[in-house]
């Protein structure tokens, strides 16, 4: 499959984006409109991929919206008058000016130049889209979300594997980065690898300040439109990594980097290039690379929440590699989780990225490619790749200077130590339950934070609450009294089932605030006879991982 060279990125001219809101506004050119037009066949069949029922359905349509749709979400070239009714204040000459279309197909390979106009079999010029305009909608803490992403034209719009420097629209991994993200009031926020900026754009609703850095010019022009588009100011920056913001700290850094490992060879990359995706980085070291300075840039109370993949080369020790990685952190006193969703075998991993490029089985290259990518996973020993969320927390004690003065202090010799030692904390997670996940993550972290310096006697002596989303679960043998295994099953958070004997789901089951932990593991150890100094020392840590997950509140 042929590489889709994109054109010239979007230009920001006020007075047409302003054109341009103001007729997507009366287009009705929402994903709610959307998704009325199309109906559940189309709908679903589009976000499998395929687009053949949702260009059926709406080319037969002469709605503001269906036309939008065609053209900068399916790729459509449509007749001139049609895209003139649905932009009749931007016109098509003024869309034209933004970059968002032109009157005659790009001539591929030089990415930027529209070839001589061609009219369509009705005698009208045929209006081709340069980009991706897609409708975008979410809830948060304050209120509805209506936006319009701009991006580079995906496969599906251009039937040709990915360009290099491709920007992505509002993918898997971006809605899930934003569930993530606590959304409480805060300060400064950083928004790294920020793409197409859908995560600076959320941000910008709870935070005074954002700022978005991107190491590729095109992604961030596509993010200066965006928010243009949607009235939202952002601080943009170009830069690799962390290098735009040496010396600044944050009150929260949210990163969906580049984390997709891709096999290279001493001159070049064995796949052509998936900059977009991988960062340019061997292996799963940009990463490791990242998370050696992030944690200098958090201010106190501040918090870090990325997406990422690591290799996994013990499968007794899925979490070798972000361990490794996270010492720095733990040393200057911040807190890490690290959560594993799924992982693959190196063949499956393979397949699943080339096809994201746009290469499938069919390609010439496919065989050479998946080659390539097993042939590097064996020559470091990988077994399987992780993928998950990695969530550090700079506690409002630690002593961490700013990251500009990180060298030796004049007058003490050596940088200020932290409070405590960071906690590491890691965990393979599949499931998913009710409820808001970043909250629940974040109730997490604070947890984690507070148990690291409260003692037993102190847990002892506190009326702990059992979470209102968690049940007892029994399994009998049919006519036996006695269970054969008890659960504790979560409905909210990750939906953990955690298994139980007797005296846990009996202590559990009375934490109802009335009395203090003590007091109630006491009164259990009356009615079962267990030794009490033998119970606390099997439930205390028991507890402290119930608190950290939700099931039980402090």
């Amino acid at each position: 499959m042929p590489t889709h060279t994109p054109p010239a990125p979007p230009r920001v001219l006020p007075a047409l984006i302003t054109a341009l809101r103001a007729d997507l506004t009366a287009a009705r050119f929402t994903s709610g409109r959307i998704e009325e037009l199309l109906g559940e066949v189309a709908l679903g069949a589009l976000r499998r991929e395929n687009p053949v029922p949702a260009r059926r359905i709406l080319a037969t349509s002469t709605d503001p919206a269906a036309v939008l749709a065609q053209l900068f979400t399916l790729g459509v070239a449509l007749p001139r008058p049609a895209v003139e009714a649905a932009l009749p204040q931007l016109s098509v000459d003024g869309a034209a000016q933004l970059g968002l279309v032109c009157l005659g197909p790009i001539s591929e390979g030089t990415g930027s130049t529209c070839t001589s106009p061609i009219p369509g079999a009705d005698g009208n010029l045929l209006v081709h889209p340069l980009l991706d305009l897609s409708p975008y909608s979410a809830t948060d803490d304050a209120g509805e979300i209506t936006w319009w992403i701009a991006s580079d034209l995906s496969e599906l719009a251009t039937g040709a594997a990915l360009h290099p420097e491709h920007v992505l629209g509002v993918g898997g991994a971006s809605l899930t980065l934003a569930r993530l993200t606590p959304r409480t009031p805060t300060g400064r926020v950083l928004d790294l690898g920020c793409g197409g900026g859908i995560q600076a754009l959320h941000a910008s609703r709870h935070a005074e300040h954002v700022t978005a850095t991107d190491l590729s010019e095109r992604a961030l022009a596509d993010a200066a439109f965006t928010a243009a588009l949607n009235g939202i100011d952002l601080d943009l920056r170009r830069g690799s990594l962390l290098e735009p913001v040496a010396g600044e700290r944050f009150d929260l850094i949210v990163s969906n980097p580049p984390f997709v490992i891709t096999p290279r060879t001493a001159d070049e990359d064995a796949s052509g290039g998936w900059t977009y995706r991988d960062g340019g980085r061997a292996g799963d070291t940009l990463l490791a690379e990242l998370l050696q300075d992030l944690p200098g840039h958090l201010a106190p109370g501040g918090r870090a929440v990325m997406l990422g993949n690591w290799e996994i080369t013990d499968v007794e020790d899925p979490f070798a590699h972000p361990t490794a990685w996270l010492q720095h952190a733990l040393a200057d006193g911040v807190d890490a989780w690290v959560i594993q969703r799924e992982s693959e075998d190196p063949a499956q991993y393979a397949e699943t990225w080339a096809r994201d490029g746009g290469i499938t089985d069919r390609d010439p290259r496919w065989a050479e490619l998946i080659t390539a990518w097993l042939e590097d996973f064996a020559a470091r020993n990988v077994t399987r790749i992780g993928f998950g969320y990695l969530l550090l927390h700079r506690p409002e004690d630690s002593q961490s200077p700013t990251p500009s003065a990180a060298q030796p202090t004049a007058r003490s010799g050596a940088r200020p130590a932290p409070a405590r030692r960071g906690v590491l904390r890691t965990e393979v997670v599949p499931g998913t339950g009710s409820g808001t996940l970043a909250t629940h993550l974040a109730a997490g972290q604070d947890m984690i934070a507070r148990l690291a310096t409260l003692s037993d006697e102190e847990l002892l002596a506190s009326r702990l609450i059992r979470a209102e989303d968690v049940v007892e679960r029994r399994h009998l043998t049919p006519g036996q009294f006695d269970p054969m295994l008890i659960e504790l099953v979560q409905g909210a958070g990750f939906a953990r089932t955690v298994p139980a004997d007797q005296l846990l789901a009996a202590t559990v089951g009375a934490l109802d605030g009335t009395l203090t932990l003590g007091q109630v593991i006491g009164a259990v150890c009356a009615l079962t006879d267990a030794d009490a100094d033998a119970a606390q020392a099997q439930l205390l840590p028991q507890i402290r991982e119930l608190l950290i997950t939700g099931m039980v509140t402090l």
